[in-house]
């Protein structure tokens, strides 16, 4: 089942992003799908902030893997963009066991890389207004459900 929510500023998104923080659990895997400049690190900010994470997050375009670990846990945040072919190289799989959460930007890059069980968001940017965003959230297995249902 999707779950669409629209958000009208930056404000709103990151709410929406502590929300899912509110009830996160080790190994969470987020996928974040949408344009550039959609709101996707926005999203992780929002997230990052909640966990009382103190570094400044920002999209890890050219790392491709940043961890921040002065949270409540540790937070793998991956922007795949950039991978290029070289998903192997990279050992994302490993971060799905590590305890953490990771959220990965552009997500439809590496679909053969993702786990089953994991939160799909997709955010659209509205044609009509330019702070509006429509997002599209999948969740993927009974535990991710059950998140949607708490959270949404």
């Amino acid at each position: 089942m999707d779950y669409k929510i629209t958000t009208y500023s930056e404000e709103e998104t990151i709410e929406l992003a502590e929300n899912f923080e509110s009830e996160k659990f080790p190994n969470m895997v987020i996928c974040l799908r949408g344009d550039l400049g959609s709101g996707k690190t926005i999203f992780t900010k929002g997230f990052a902030q909640a966990m009382e994470i103190k570094e400044e997050v920002t999209s890890p375009t050219f790392n491709i893997i940043k961890e921040y670990t002065s949270g409540e846990m540790p937070l793998y945040h991956m922007d795949v963009y950039r991978v290029d072919g070289r998903e192997n190289e990279l050992g994302i799989e490993e971060y799905y066991t590590k305890g953490g959460i990771v959220i990965i930007e552009w997500a439809d890059l590496i679909p053969d890389y993702l786990p089953e069980e994991r939160l799909d968001i997709k955010i659209k940017h509205s044609s009509e207004d330019e702070d509006k965003r429509i997002i599209t959230i999948t969740p993927y297995g009974d535990q991710y459900e059950e998140l949607c249902e708490a959270v949404l």
